[in-house]
């Protein structure tokens, strides 16, 4: 009988495990090199994937300020439900954590809550940027203006799907003075 206990035990640990077991991608490409002094300064959410700390936020804006340190501050506010919503405020601290590109940060929601990011896109006058989880689980893309240029948009999506992002769970963000 204990003999047959452990069977079932190990056929269900087996099945568990491949429910459970990631797609295999290949490795989250970064940006080459960023010049952290040019990320300081407001941006503006452009399309994310939805998720729980962003839930029914839109018009979102995050006012970056990294020291050369790679200390890094972010003031993040989002209107709650609609361009006239309440506004939802958030203080993030955080800090580099690949000071040889610049590419990958921590954010510490509170302590003891922290996540890893990276930058896996800069526009040649960083007047966007795309963000990501390297599980590619959160994906932002920020912009230094309330509007994007479409092609530009098409550009960064063209370069998410050959990184295997999963397009389909992309949402557009409603900005002030973006026509939506």
């Amino acid at each position: 009988m204990k003999n047959i206990n452990y069977k079932i035990f190990f056929i269900m640990f087996v099945f568990s495990a491949g429910l459970f077991a990631e797609d295999k991608l290949p490795p989250l490409k970064t940006f080459a090199y960023v010049d952290v002094s040019r990320c300081n300064g407001r941006w503006y959410e452009i399309a994310k994937y939805p998720n729980f700390f962003q839930r029914g936020l839109i018009a979102g804006t995050a006012d970056w300020s990294i020291d050369p340190d790679g200390d890094i501050r972010v003031y993040f506010i989002g209107k709650k439900g609609n361009l006239k919503g309440k506004e939802i405020k958030s203080k993030l601290k955080g800090w580099v954590s690949d000071k040889q590109t610049n590419t990958k940060f921590v954010i510490r929601f509170f302590w003891p809550f922290s996540g890893e990011y990276c930058l896996i896109d800069v526009g040649k006058d960083y007047e966007y940027a795309v963000v990501s989880k390297p599980s590619r689980k959160h994906l932002w893309i920020l912009s230094r203006t309330p509007q994007m240029d479409e092609q530009v948009y098409q550009k960064i999506l063209d370069s998410l799907k050959e990184q295997c992002f999963d397009l389909e769970k992309l949402t557009r963000t409603p900005q002030i003075n973006s026509g939506d």
